[in-house]
């Protein structure tokens, strides 16, 4: 039976491996899961005062119109007014905008050699993709969905004195943008992005090097912090800029992004971190510049040692909640759960993504079918253990043991003070002779029916019946109040009840019977006895012997007591002293009463 136990809660605890490491391999509610991670990891910062931007805002619109309708000389004279003065020019200007086309040939030249005169300018490009199968180095088809149809670059004089990066955003499936690409190998060429173009050229106008994060993926992604909300950088207008209203010298060093920073122009994305927000595409570049700025960018854990972690620590909670009781097992979950949090903050820091809420459910999860288990199981045994006491025990007995937590039903007693009574019919067996057999069985179910409501009446527990005879004990198996003297009133009850009915049987068989009574108290050893498919609870020991023996005693219709009952009652009986009788098996005899009267 425990090898069959034993195999159960292997095999639980295998499955709950191999489904934990199944759902954390494959990323289980990887939605719900990232924008949790947004809430919890995503964190307003100080942002970077080396980075602005200049919007094409709203008043940029209104005094030059639609910016698919603007000459190049505008853009032009923006760079020329930011590097005039070489002594406090930006460290790098880039533009979030494509300048894909020719449109007036002087225009064109004129801002192709404004960048090239700056010498710092990086302006976007952007890469059109389509899935398409490939085969990779061992010869698997696969279906890559960042395969390049076609680019969109800078017009060719443009790009002569300009740097080029990608400004392709990804956008994860519920809409939010957390990661970016750091690079694509094309045409034999690695193009950095945009971020990191403008990240790299400040670096080395810094005199650093430029530290490009580790990527995963096929496309070359990374994740980073955001530093602010939209807002949260400082926004000059262009238009200020162009009339002269800002002075180009605080612009010094510095990164300046230009992009659009207006609703019309439809350059607006969902940022990690604030949900049900727009943010315009400039200010996610700034925000990626300064997460490569400030190394905060992250990679994903590896499934395979995430999934192998989470099968473990899952199958270990599992053991040690079917071992602990309620109130342990909730504190251990709660404190898991406050440390999985912890713990994925702090790995966040340290650069790796793992999941946040996974873990979590699983250990609530399981800590509620746990507990749903501990309460039917709970359930069961109650039912069992009072389906057992209520053949024996008395209603109100039985009550008490079903709303008992710490009840056991298990083989083992204990040695507890009682009060035990016997009784028998006498003459029985001669007139069961006389009689038909189902005559026998009427007079003695009346009897034991008799019996067995006296004991229940006065709370004691029906021990056991051995034939016409009855044992009761009283304060087992729990604490029973004055229960001496609730036995003597049992076999008080039992004497009157029979004289009522002896009468019955008289007019019909034309034969009565009387009981035979004894009461002892003293220490017994109680308990169940017997084995694990089979067991009995009863009392033995000395004060039972004794109590058996008062009874073999007792003439029909006489209740006999001992002198430890008598001394615990005499106040409430009268009584007649037998004296001392020899009792078989006892070397000393025993002083006794006959019970006349119980004043109750």
């Amino acid at each position: 039976m425990n090898n069959r136990k034993s195999i159960k809660e292997a095999t639980v605890i295998i499955c709950c491996i191999l489904v934990c490491m199944v759902l954390g391999y494959f990323s289980a509610a990887k939605l719900w899961d990232a924008g949790v991670s947004d809430l919890l990891n995503q964190r307003k910062s100080v942002t970077n005062k080396k980075i602005y931007i200049i919007g094409i805002d709203d008043k940029t619109l209104e005094k030059y119109g639609a910016v698919n309708t603007w000459s190049r000389d505008i853009p032009a004279r923006l760079v020329e007014m930011l590097s005039a003065d070489e002594s406090a020019a930006p460290a790098v200007i880039g533009f979030d905008v494509i300048y894909s086309e020719n449109v007036e040939q002087e225009a064109d030249m004129h801002f192709a050699a404004a960048c090239k005169e700056a010498g710092n300018v990086v302006a976007v490009m952007s890469f059109s993709f389509k899935e398409q199968p490939e085969t990779d180095a061992e010869g698997n088809i696969f279906y890559n969905p960042y395969h390049v149809d076609y680019v969109v670059t800078p017009y060719e004089k443009l790009r002569e004195g300009i740097t080029c990066g990608f400004a392709n955003t990804l956008v994860d499936r519920d809409g939010y943008v957390r990661q970016v690409m750091s690079y694509l190998d094309y045409n034999g060429e690695r193009v950095y992005s945009f971020s990191s173009q403008i990240y790299k050229l400040y670096q080395e106008s810094q005199g650093k090097e430029a530290v490009f994060p580790t990527t995963y993926g096929r496309n070359n992604r990374y994740y980073f912090s955001y530093s602010g909300k939209s807002g949260g950088y400082s926004v000059i207008s262009m238009a200020d800029v162009l009339d002269g209203t800002v002075n180009t010298k605080i612009f010094k060093d510095a990164i300046v992004l230009v992009g659009a920073y207006a609703v019309g122009m439809q350059d607006s994305y969902m940022p990690a971190i604030s949900h049900n927000s727009q943010m315009y595409g400039v200010e996610i570049h700034a925000n990626i510049v300064e997460a490569l700025l400030e190394g905060r960018t992250q990679l994903p854990v590896s499934p395979l040692i995430y999934a192998i972690a989470a099968g473990l620590l899952c199958s270990i909670f599992l053991i040690l909640v079917r071992k602990l009781k309620i109130f342990p097992a909730s504190a251990l979950t709660v404190v898991l759960v406050i440390l999985d949090f912890v713990l994925v903050r702090v790995l966040y820091l340290c650069g790796v993504i793992v999941p946040v809420i996974f873990l979590p459910v699983v250990f609530v999860l399981i800590y509620l079918v746990r507990m749903i288990q501990g309460y039917l199981t709970e359930v069961r045994r109650r039912r069992r253990v009072v389906n057992v006491f209520k053949q024996y025990v008395a209603p109100q007995v039985v009550d008490k043991i079903s709303k008992d937590k710490d009840f056991e039903l298990v083989l083992g007693g204990e040695n507890r003070h009682i009060a035990v009574l016997f009784v028998d019919i006498r003459g029985f067996t001669t007139m069961s002779e006389s009689l038909q057999p189902e005559e026998v069985v009427e007079i003695l179910n009346e009897y034991l029916s008799l019996t067995t409501k006296s004991i229940f009446d006065n709370g004691g527990t029906l021990d056991k019946f051995v034939g016409d005879a009855t044992m009761a004990v009283f304060n087992a198996p729990f604490d029973l109040d004055d229960y001496i003297f609730r036995a003597v009133c049992t076999a008080w009850d039992m004497k009157a009840g029979a004289d009522a009915i002896s009468d019955k049987f008289e007019k019909r068989f034309g034969k009565s019977v009387a009981f035979g009574i004894g009461v002892n108290c003293g220490n017994a050893v109680v308990g169940n006895i017997g084995c694990d498919f089979r067991m009995d609870y009863t009392a033995i020991g000395d004060t039972v012997n004794t109590a058996a023996r008062l009874e073999s005693n007792a003439k029909r219709g006489q209740i006999l007591i001992s002198e430890s009952v008598y001394e615990a009652v005499k106040e409430r009986v009268e009584v007649t002293p037998i004296g001392e009788i020899p009792l078989k098996g006892k070397n000393k005899g025993v002083f006794i009463y006959q019970l006349d009267a119980v004043k109750k």
